[in-house]
């Protein structure tokens, strides 16, 4: 969708906002059939109980399909928002949009301005991968013949072996996790648990065993490697598997690499290649 003038694309949430006046609009994609459990669900009662004051409800069409504007009203810490919260429907997604004004901004967004704004929303089939790739908190500038397998908006990519790469049939590809998130110990003598706790809930992998676990500088600044041998999902396969984390500006990258054992000589020096050349935004 357009933005309103005055805001820009978050890079704390999917969507857009303007800090100066604590104003946002959150996007968010939900499974297909939750818009008939919202249609039904989204009512002056639901919404009261969640703090929220229910001014309007009404229909709306949208080129994808069916759809509903709520115009609402909610006090947070003492902070009265107007709000307006669109859900429409399309054959794979159902789309909710939420935009939360401060009543004293409303001068600067007023009605007509959000509305405006909620009528250019369309539903794509498919997001190019660069675009995506463009909304990271950063930025990826070797991939070491890794090719793009899956992109979380905003947050994370996950990087795979393409398929003409020589493997053996049945045997997992080597991959590697890139994500950014906020917050991270405050003290040094934090990191090594703080980067045990991160790890364990890497998923997809059984009976990991960590080698080794320590703080080491990437790329410049504060870092921690942990090294690990694990098995495939299945038990079947013999994995080993590389964190790093890096720290700094409020929050902290964490990259993973995974590779059949007996393909890692070969996978790691990639992984360190992609983990090198990674810069924020």
């Amino acid at each position: 969708m357009v933005p309103p003038s005055g805001m820009v694309v978050s890079k704390n949430f999917v969507g857009y906002e303007d800090p100066d006046h604590n104003a946002a609009i959150i996007l968010a994609s939900l499974p297909p059939d939750a818009y008939s459990e919202l249609d039904k669900s989204v009512t002056a009662e639901a919404l009261r109980r969640q703090g929220v004051k229910l001014d309007r409800r009404e229909p709306l069409s949208l080129a994808s399909g069916k759809a509903f504007l709520v115009t609402a009203r909610q006090e947070v810490d003492k902070t009265k928002f107007r709000k307006w919260i669109l859900i429409g429907s399309a054959p794979d997604l159902t789309a909710l949009v939420t935009v939360q004004i401060p009543e004293n901004a409303t001068a600067a967004y007023p009605e007509s301005t959000i509305r405006a704004a909620l009528g250019t929303l369309a539903i794509r089939s498919s997001v190019p991968t660069e675009e995506q790739l463009g909304l990271l908190p950063f930025r990826v500038g070797e991939f070491a013949g890794f090719r793009v397998d899956g992109v979380a908006p905003g947050r994370a990519v996950v990087l795979k072996d393409p398929p003409s790469f020589p493997f053996t049939p049945g045997q997992p590809q080597s991959h590697i996790f890139v994500s950014a998130a906020p917050g991270g110990p405050s003290h040094t003598t934090e990191r090594d648990g703080f980067a045990r706790d991160v790890f364990a809930a890497v998923p997809n992998v059984r009976d990991v065993r960590v080698i080794s676990s320590e703080p080491m500088r990437i790329v410049g600044q504060p870092g921690h490697q942990i090294m690990a041998q694990a098995r495939d999902p299945s038990g079947s396969m013999s994995l080993t598997m590389v964190q790093w984390l890096r720290f700094g500006g409020g929050g902290y990258l964490q990259v993973v690499g995974i590779a059949p054992t007996q393909a890692w000589p070969e996978a790691y020096p990639r992984f360190r290649q992609v983990r090198d050349n990674i810069e924020p935004r």
